[in-house]
């Protein structure tokens, strides 16, 4: 089983970023995604998560409407799409995987840093 994430970097703020998490050894689309990220000092927080079909998602409050998360099953990959970048938006985005009685896997993590 992998979740590579992709897309992290530095930008300035007002920025976007486009964080993408590749999956593979597992049925992707049985499950559901979500990000989550964790600054440092803190604890890991959910941003978005979208269910297996992807007809439902939910968000932080602290990213409505600037996060946009999406699924394309057939590519195996969830997307990321973060628009307004704040300062308090840096952190390591991780990509999780999630079915009942089937477990639960965690990718490695991208970093985003938001900076002038």
């Amino acid at each position: 089983v992998q979740l590579v994430e992709s897309g992290g970097g530095l930008v300035q703020p007002g920025g976007s970023l486009r964080l993408s998490c590749a999956a593979s050894g597992f049925t992707f689309s049985r499950y559901a995604m979500s990000w989550h990220r964790q600054a440092p000092g803190k604890e890991r927080e959910l941003v978005a998560g979208i269910a297996s079909a992807g007809g439902s998602t939910n968000y932080a409050d602290s990213v409505k409407g600037r996060f946009t998360i999406s699924r394309d099953n057939a590519k195996n990959t969830v997307y990321l799409q973060m628009n307004s970048l704040k300062p308090e938006d840096t952190a390591v985005y991780y990509c999780k995987a999630f079915l009942s009685f089937h477990g639960t896997y965690w990718g490695q993590g991208t970093q985003v840093t938001v900076s002038s």
